[in-house]
């Protein structure tokens, strides 16, 4: 008698970091029961026809800011995650800035908030404020994912300098904890923006001025320096050119366990875009891109892991938004979940990477990295979260069809190859076509962070 089965994904390619194959997918009970060779036999309750069609697993998307609690003016729940799920993303690990996790009764209160709103499954993650630090490992057995360190004061968290550092590593390293830092040295940006706006500029080169080249790689060197010396498991957030990956190797090759994340904007965006965008190319650190050979650099990093795992750093902000405040005012930030998986399908399907790479650093990597375990990998015992791709469509990427509440791409009218058809979030269809499946809606769930102590 044939094995049954809940659902079975039949017809596809199968793609995993070390390769792909035409493989039946077969899902009992939410997760990958098992996966076959096509024509074996087996029933199931429901067939999806993947004839055709890529089959990836569902992207792990770990730098997410959807602004809620707080002001959702500029993006919710329901509509970020609506915008990841019908991008092929079926987990995110969310922080904002706006309203700070900084405490175990923060973090049960924005659960509570959460539930019943989220499309995808969905960590949450924790700031480092700095007159909470010898506090932070009663945050880590409360259920975060990890937590963020700024090194320069941006929207409004306060900066966590060396000397401070050295205490917030020991403190996580301790609990062994992991933390996402965002690296650019405040006293150098300090001093840059004093200069800055003592001159009255207010174009849009005062932008990569400010936070320069130099902020960057000083923050990278000592941050990574630092996760040498303590043991902390950090992550240098969103890296922006090849110099501080060079410096971060130089602190690898020491012992440090330091790794990179970059975005999409740091592999296609140009450093002098923001000279016509303005504050639409208001996001820090800035584009870096100066030639050809930084572009090509950039993506050899990535392709050969130099480059650790990919994330969008999703932080909306409508065109009216950005319109306020000018360079020194408006908000800092770019969409991003519309758009990255679909631009590195592109990528990869017209050669500059590939789709075994684009898998492996955006979804098995990043879940490695924070433990998410069940997540961001095609195999048995898995969730069956599933990103089924048809690589034939050709598109054009617009502001019309963003889902985020911010309406507008600075990848508006790329044309792109392959796209995602249909999403699946443990074993269930939650976008077929661009739409959600009203029945499987706003289904996502909490995941406690691997340090969390049962109650």
């Amino acid at each position: 008698m044939a094995d049954r089965f809940d659902v079975a994904i039949r017809g596809g390619l199968v793609v995993r970091p070390h390769g792909r194959a035409p493989l039946d997918v077969l899902v009992r009970d939410g997760r990958i029961a098992a996966l076959a060779a096509q024509g074996h036999d087996s029933d199931a309750d429901r067939t999806i026809d993947a004839s055709g069609m890529l089959v990836l697993p569902g992207m792990v998307d770990t730098h997410v800011h959807l602004m809620e609690p707080g002001d959702p003016e500029r993006e919710d729940f329901p509509t970020g995650t609506l915008a990841a799920a019908r991008s092929g993303v079926t987990t995110i690990v969310e922080h904002t800035h706006g309203w700070p996790v900084t405490t175990p009764e923060r973090l049960a209160e924005k659960r509570d908030h959460l539930r019943g709103r989220s499309h995808v499954d969905f960590a949450l993650a924790a700031h480092v404020w700095p007159d909470q630090v010898g506090r932070l490992g009663e945050l880590w057995r409360a259920g975060v994912a990890f937590f963020k360190v700024f090194t320069c004061e941006t929207h409004g968290v306060p900066p966590v300098r060396p000397d401070l550092m050295l205490d917030v590593f020991d403190e996580l390293a301790a609990v062994d904890a992991a933390c996402l830092v965002h690296c650019e040295d405040d006293l150098i940006t300090g001093r840059a923006e004093r200069r800055l706006r003592l001159q009255l500029r207010d174009d849009p080169a005062v932008l990569y001025e400010w936070r320069s080249r130099e902020a960057e790689l000083v923050a990278t060197g000592a941050t990574a320096l630092l996760a040498r010396l303590t043991g902390a498991r950090a992550t240098i957030a969103h890296v922006s050119h090849p110099a501080a990956l060079d410096v971060l190797a130089g602190e690898q090759r020491s012992g440090s366990t330091a790794v990179a994340e970059t975005c999409p904007q740091y592999l296609f965006l140009h450093e002098d875009e923001v000279l016509e965008h303005g504050t639409l190319r208001k996001f820090t650190p800035p584009a870096r891109i100066r030639s050809r050979a930084d572009e090509s650099a950039m993506w050899a990093a990535f392709n050969d892991g130099t480059v650790n795992h990919l994330s969008t750093d999703h932080a909306p902000s409508t065109l009216a938004h950005k319109a306020e405040g000018g360079m020194w005012g408006a908000h800092f930030g770019l969409p991003g979940l519309d758009s990255t998986l679909p631009l590195m399908i592109d990528a990869a399907l017209t050669g500059r990477t590939s789709l075994e790479r684009v898998v492996a650093a955006y979804a098995e990597a990043p879940a490695r990295c924070y433990r998410l375990n069940g997540k961001g990998r095609l195999a048995v015992g898995s969730d069956a979260d599933l990103a089924i791709v048809d690589p034939t469509e050709r598109w054009t990427l617009t502001n019309e069809a963003v889902i985020s509440k911010a309406g507008w791409t600075p990848f508006a009218g790329r044309q792109l190859q392959g796209r995602v058809v249909t999403t699946l979030l443990r074993g269930r269809e939650v976008v077929i076509e661009g739409k959600p499946v009203e029945q499987n809606a706003l289904s996502g769930r909490f995941l406690l962070g691997p340090g969390a102590v049962p109650s």
